[in-house]
């Protein structure tokens, strides 16, 4: 045995496991399965439903596994390895009485419940219960509450794990569910009667072991053994996190998380969970023609030929804008195709951020997003990560729960559930940080590994450039990038951002900016599901290609219809610069094509073929030409640190004077999938009016 390692016994094989393991993790390091309702590994100890009892060999009675360290164990009388078992009579009568007494009100309604099928007390009941019941009084019954519009409750079905309870107080930083009552009269609430309004709350849908908290948009929509299961990534935001898209049919009905402990974890936001019913509605299904003052439907072949057509112009009167969610791929075929033409009036930055010049790793979250496991100290300029990234929201209060990390912001935030020093609000308290000798400055000089943030709410503005360079400038100051370490990091909010930037999507020689496309006179505007911005363009003809009919495809002259995340297959890159590519749950809707095909059909009519006739060459090209997407799911991080020259980014120059302000207005509505989903509607008007009644 070593210092931070013991050896037991485990229903009679000898393994060695470190010494702060609980049972639990022990036995099942050893091979063995342990049941449990409120035991969860990424949640504080509750102790409480005791379905993990094991039998300690020498002990009077049976120990709950998941509150008892293996340092905690008493050896043999003769110096023997403690031991305990998991299987013996005393466990499994043990365990049959407290399935038993889980099941004296739990309502048998398995048959109408939403978690048939994938009930852990279903599972577990059939493995470990008894085949029947001695309790014959009447069962009690309890309240339904009003969660919102997003959790579905049935309480009568709660065993009280308390898992909801532990995550929106630990994991949230929202403290809005918890236990009234003791004993029979003991339930699960929210504080008086509210909707839960975290930006993550959708994840004790997740953690609930049984039917009492449920998925209230997905109600009686579906039984799991119906769904084909696709693995794929999100594009709500710019972190990537991984998910599950399950459909039925050419419908997604339901988001839920992929583990990934450099990314997510288990958890994915409100917004990633529940847009599924934005991919149904409002949906461009053909092409159209504005005809008469009147969008038209008409044939692919005629679309093509007015698009065709209105390219044949002259190049420095076309304009390309790419939109939040384009995958890599179809940036590429716009690039080259557009390239072909001598289009250099291009750009893949709806905000106008001045990123895309110099190095990769000034538009990057060089520390990585696991990497907020490693700070001492953190600095927010001009960013919400609670509204722009809920999950990388909780790593940084989970850094502060763990570590008591300090943060520090220069901005104008909200509650972001963790103490923060409010250390300035503008470009005036970002010029003059540097130079102060105590507060937070000394906090992150005297940081072993510093961490400065900005957000898009600081980069997206007139002064932005000079913004990055005040940034950069501190963080060379503050020794926030050196060998081993970069502390320099942008938080992106768009999905697209980093692999446009990385494929170099922004104006060539003599080309235009986004602002500077909607101030000119330009022939044709074409629109790649470019939706967050005012699409006026003057007199110039507008062709629109993309998903939804939403602000571009309104003002569009003519929409060719492109497919949704969940309808193609793609790469795209996170904020960390990882590549990840992404798998088709469904098809297109009805005569929509691939954004990348759309092109591919394009340069045929204008007689500027593109080299590759399937997804697979495309991608080969796109490797071919640009090596760093060829890493798939690998972050660069902070690798080259020492070669990055962070006072060399941006422009140097004089700052406004207006506070820093996040990007994103209202969390549930930043692009055309979710401006078109009902439930982010009903979520988007709960928090406008705080404590309004969702209604059932």
């Amino acid at each position: 045995m070593t210092d931070n390692l013991r050896t037991i016994i485990v229903d009679g094989d000898e393994i060695e496991v470190p010494t702060h393991y609980t049972l639990l993790q022990a036995a099942e390091a050893a091979g063995k399965e342990i049941p449990r309702f409120c035991y969860h590994e990424r949640l504080s100890v509750a102790g409480n439903c005791r379905m993990c009892l094991v039998e300690l060999v020498g002990a009077p009675k049976p120990a709950a596994s998941c509150a008892m360290n293996v340092s905690d164990m008493r050896g043999g009388p003769n110096g023997e390895p403690p031991a305990m078992n998991t299987a013996s009579p005393m466990v499994k009568k043990a365990r049959e009485g407290v399935m038993e007494f889980l099941l004296i009100n739990h309502p048998l309604d398995c048959p109408i419940c939403d978690q048939g099928g994938e009930c852990d007390l279903q599972d577990q009941a059939m493995a470990y219960g008894r085949s029947g019941t001695r309790f014959t009084e009447n069962k009690r019954a309890v309240e339904d509450k009003n969660m919102g519009p997003l959790i579905k409750t049935i309480m009568t079905r709660c065993i009280q794990c308390t898992r909801c309870v532990r995550f929106v107080t630990e994991v949230a930083g929202s403290p809005e569910i918890g236990m009234l009552n003791r004993g029979e009269d003991a339930e699960i609430t929210t504080y008086l009667e509210a909707a839960v309004e975290s930006e993550l709350s959708g994840n004790v849908i997740d953690l609930c072991p049984v039917g009492a908290l449920t998925s209230k948009p997905y109600a009686y929509n579906a039984r799991p053994w119906e769904l084909k299961k696709t693995e794929t990534i999100d594009v709500m935001d710019a972190m990537g996190s991984w998910i599950r898209v399950d459909s039925r049919g050419p419908g997604v009905l339901r988001i839920m998380p992929r583990v990934n402990d450099d990314l997510n974890e288990e958890w994915i936001s409100d917004k990633t969970r529940f847009v599924w019913d934005g991919l149904q509605s409002q949906r461009l299904d053909k092409p159209y023609a504005r005809k008469d003052g009147k969008l038209t439907p008409v044939a692919w072949d005629e679309a093509l030929g007015i698009a065709a057509t209105k390219l044949s112009g002259k190049a420095d009167k076309i304009g390309v804008i790419a939109g939040d969610l384009n995958s890599i791929e179809e940036l590429k075929a716009a690039k080259d195709l557009f390239g072909s033409l001598g289009v250099t009036s291009i750009d893949g930055r709806q905000d106008g951020a001045p990123l895309g010049d110099g190095l990769r790793e000034s538009w990057l979250f060089n520390s990585t997003i696991a990497g907020i496991d490693q700070a001492d100290a953190i600095l927010l300029v001009g960013t919400d990560p609670r509204l722009e990234s809920p999950v990388l929201n909780a790593r940084i209060r989970r850094a502060w729960l763990e570590r008591d990390i300090k943060v520090g912001v220069i901005g104008e935030t909200g509650d972001l559930t963790y103490p923060f020093e409010q250390v300035g609000t503008g470009p005036a308290d970002l010029n003059g940080f540097a130079g102060k000798r105590g507060g937070f400055t000394k906090t992150l000089k005297d940081a072993e590994k510093p961490m400065i943030i900005v957000g898009m709410g600081a980069l997206s503005r007139t002064d932005g450039a000079q913004i990055l360079r005040s940034v950069g400038e501190l963080a060379a100051k503050v020794g926030a990038v050196k060998a081993g370490w970069n502390g320099f990091n942008v938080l992106h909010t768009a999905a697209s951002r980093v692999g446009a930037l990385d494929l170099g999507f922004v104006p060539g020689e003599s080309g235009k900016s986004v602002a500077e496309m909607q101030s000119a006179k330009m022939d044709t505007i074409v629109l790649m599901g470019a939706d967050e911005i005012q699409a006026d363009f003057g007199k110039a003809f507008v062709i629109y290609i993309g998903h939804h009919g939403d602000r571009g495809a309104h003002r569009a002259d003519l929409i060719l219809p492109g497919a949704a995340y969940t309808e193609k297959k793609g790469m795209w890159a996170n904020m960390e610069g990882r590549v990840q590519m992404n798998t088709r749950a469904i098809f297109p809707k009805g005569e929509a094509k691939e954004d990348w095909a759309i092109f591919r059909a394009l340069s045929d009519r204008l007689g500027k073929t593109l080299p590759y006739n399937s997804i697979d060459e495309l991608r080969e090209k796109l490797i071919a030409d640009h090596p760093v997407f060829g890493g798939l799911d690998h972050a660069p991080g902070h690798a080259s640190a020492a070669d990055f020259d962070v006072a060399s980014i941006g422009e140097a120059g004089d700052m406004g004077g207006d506070p820093f302000r996040s990007a994103i207005a209202d969390f549930y509505l930043t692009n055309a999938i979710t401006r078109a989903s009902k439930t982010l509607a009903e979520c988007s008007a709960l928090k406008t009016a705080p404590h309004a009644q969702a209604a059932e």
